[in-house]
């Protein structure tokens, strides 16, 4: 076969375009973001429209990481994160939902640290399928109210934390006017079942000087009706992700990072930002070369990672009330049970069951179809002619090896600096993550904003050590004004209903 050899000049005009291509690489900064959530989205695509050059190592073979959006039944469900919290143009994540035209049903229209409901739309049930008054459920409610109003007192008088529910077992016997008796006390078990449910743990495993500290956003809390999974491919949109890319090993000198994923494949990088859950960094499958600080490796061992499941049950027909959530009271809060109705807000025949904390551990021991089972018999105490479910979906978020867990909580006891030695780099690796974002905690915005705040420290440190020359500082910009994927015009109002 001939193989025709080009004119001179073309070769010499190749050699200046690849020595220019070449010239062009050296000046432009190279990151790795570790895990394709929210947060590590959030930050590739903040470099990328910098313009850094971006790789994201994925562990799954999809994006979103605990935000996962389930087409199965034929509708959107979402098996992780569902909820907006703060439905208000000052929510950073408000530009893309407007732009993108989604919709928002709102449950709660205030800014409560603990629910995500209001007492507007529900039906409570006993265990023998008694619907319990809205007036008796109204007063436990204000009697509650009253108790995390007198733990504020204890937690005033005691300068050593403690837990939850040992406030609460402390007001109890100073007052025991606000003791409940009967289904009263039923009632008050469901209120702390909710409560455990907030933070995704026992109440005896909140630490009570820290549980209302969070900042809410105006607006109350709003449903994603499409689901997150529009927001997550809108901001994964270009980005250079790698999925099966699970990071074994993260090594690092003064100038550069070195990733190795299962099976061996290394890249090189300028920087890494590391957005994996806190539960993969406190099971240590990431081995850090050299070790991380002790500093860090404390906060990382110190915090707490609570846990909270959902089992998708699709039915035929509705055959329960139009209310946007169906519980059931017990004596105890992990025998307390809470339906989200997708039927009210989206207008499937989808019951959403929610487990928290113990009761969610113990499901996972479980196969799917006992889990389901077991969640039936206590729809079927509320209404003993529901059929069975056509099909179901079970998660199993804390044994899920790229989880661990769901998001933080505040240990009782923990150290005041943990936080922030979380989010601390540690020389070119960054670290970002829901757990990192101390005002928003647990949240999408929160861990979309730790995203966005690790890659402009990472810029930062980058320019600082003159990665890239002063020439090209210049056409460096940050998010979000810079982005076209997020349209800060206030003229495209959110879309809200609540039926």
């Amino acid at each position: 076969m001939e193989t025709k050899v080009p004119p001179s000049d073309d070769l010499h005009d190749g050699a200046i375009t690849s020595l220019i291509q070449g010239q062009n690489n050296l000046l432009q900064p190279s990151v790795i973001v570790i895990g394709s959530g929210i947060s590590g989205l959030a930050a590739a695509r903040n470099l990328l429209d910098a313009s850094f050059k971006v790789t994201v190592l994925e562990s799954r073979d999809r994006i979103g990481g605990r935000i996962h959006t389930d087409y199965s039944f034929g509708c959107p469900v979402d098996l992780g994160a569902s909820w907006l919290h703060g439905v208000c143009n000052e929510n950073p994540l408000a530009p893309i939902i407007r732009r993108l035209g989604l919709t928002l049903y709102r449950t709660s229209g205030d800014d409560s640290v603990l629910y995500d409901h209001d007492l507007e739309s529900y039906a409570l049930y006993d265990t023998h399928g008694q619907k319990i008054s809205a007036q008796l459920v109204a007063e436990v409610g204000e009697s509650f109210k009253r108790i995390l109003e007198e733990t504020e007192k204890i937690r005033d008088e005691n300068t050593s934390d403690m837990s939850v529910r040992q406030a609460i077992s402390m007001v109890l016997d100073r007052h025991p006017e606000l003791r409940q008796e009967g289904i009263r006390h039923e009632v008050l078990q469901w209120y702390i079942c909710r409560m455990e449910a907030w933070f995704a743990i026992d109440s005896d495993l909140i630490s009570l000087r820290c549980w209302d500290q969070d900042e809410c956003l105006s607006g109350g809390h709003g449903l994603m009706v499409q689901g997150y999974e529009p927001v997550i491919k809108t901001l994964a949109n270009n980005l250079d992700i790698r999925l099966n890319h699970r990071v074994t090993k993260v090594s690092r000198t003064s100038n550069k990072v070195t990733v190795t994923v299962e099976g061996g494949t290394v890249s090189v990088a300028d920087a890494a930002i590391i957005t994996v859950p806190v539960g993969v960094l406190k099971a240590n499958l990431i081995e850090f070369e050299p070790e991380l600080p002790q500093w860090k490796a404390s906060a990382i061992s110190d915090i707490g990672v609570g846990c909270e499941n959902k089992i998708a049950l699709r039915f035929d027909a509705v055959f329960w009330p139009n209310v946007e959530f169906l519980g059931m009271v017990a004596s105890t809060p992990k025998a307390c049970g809470y339906f989200l109705n997708l039927n009210k807000a989206m207008g499937h025949p989808v019951l959403v069951y929610m487990a928290a904390g113990t009761l969610a551990k113990d499901l996972e021991m479980l196969s799917d179809e006992s889990t389901a089972n077991l969640v039936m018999l206590q729809l079927k105490k509320m209404f003993p002619n529901a059929p069975d479910p056509v099909e179901y979906r079970v998660t199993r978020w804390g044994t899920d090896p790229n989880t661990l867990g769901c998001y933080a909580y505040d240990v009782v006891g923990m150290p005041e600096d943990l936080y922030e030695r979380l989010g601390e780099p540690v020389g070119n690796i960054f670290f970002g993550g829901e757990a990192v974002n101390i005002a928003h905690q647990g949240s999408v915005h929160g861990a979309f904003l730790a995203g966005m705040e690790a890659a402009k420290s990472c810029e930062r440190y980058l320019f600082e050590r003159g990665v890239v020359d002063t020439c090209e500082k210049h056409r460096l910009v940050s998010l979000p004004t810079s982005s076209n994927i997020l349209d800060t015009s206030p003229s495209f109002p959110l879309q809200i209903s609540r039926m």
